[in-house]
């Protein structure tokens, strides 16, 4: 009799109760004024979550390890829950970014009070109107310089930054760089001349290597 075969079983973590493939994992960011993650905690057990991650920090560019784990974490199939998209999210680049990442690994994205869920086709088609937003706004931004370099341009001036060693300062540059004693070598350090001029060393480094 041929011998019937057994289909593989899914691979679950070792943190894992056994038995489960799909979690729901929640993410809290509490504010250092506030200190206060109660009320997403609450939202997220309410929903179901299986693990919630917490990260307790204060500017829009703190580092958060526990979301970090919260990804580290997932796995495909799972779904990650968040509150509001300004608790994970530091901007709508990263968003968009994460968003991505999620779909990739296939990992959905619930969002409670902004009622996004990426598992499902309306979710979907909320991010790829963001994705749209975005690309507008850097449209935006690129034509904006351009339009600004090219007026710039016709009233005859050059965009970017003002050089920082005018004429005077680079020839005062170029002659104590090349001012050497009897014994052949040179009279003055980098730091010395950038000290002369009033600039940074980097700066002088930057116009001899130009020049030379």
């Amino acid at each position: 009799m041929p011998t019937r075969a057994v289909p593989a079983q899914p691979t679950l973590r070792a943190d894992r109760p056994p038995g489960r493939v799909m979690a729901k994992i929640g993410y809290a960011r509490v504010s250092t004024r506030s200190q206060n993650d109660d009320s997403q905690v609450d939202d997220l057990t309410a929903y179901g979550c299986d693990k919630v991650f917490t990260d307790t920090a204060s500017g829009k560019h703190a580092e958060r390890p526990e979301l970090d784990k919260a990804l580290a974490y997932l796995r495909e199939g799972d779904v990650l829950v968040i509150t509001r998209l300004s608790r994970a999210m530091r901007s709508l680049k990263h968003l968009l970014a994460l968003a991505d990442e999620l779909r990739q690994r296939g990992v959905g994205l619930v969002v409670l009070k902004q009622q996004i869920d990426t598992t499902t086709p309306t979710g979907r088609l909320v991010f790829h109107v963001l994705g749209a937003i975005d690309e507008f706004q850097r449209e935006l931004i690129i034509e904006g310089t351009r339009e600004g370099l090219a007026a710039a341009r016709a009233r005859g001036r050059a965009g970017g930054r003002k050089p920082k060693l005018n004429a005077a300062k680079a020839a005062t540059v170029r002659r104590m760089y090349a001012a050497t004693g009897p014994d052949g070598k040179r009279l003055h350090t980098v730091a010395e001349i950038a000290g002369a001029v009033g600039v940074h060393r980097t700066t002088v480094y930057d116009y001899l290597n130009r020049e030379s």
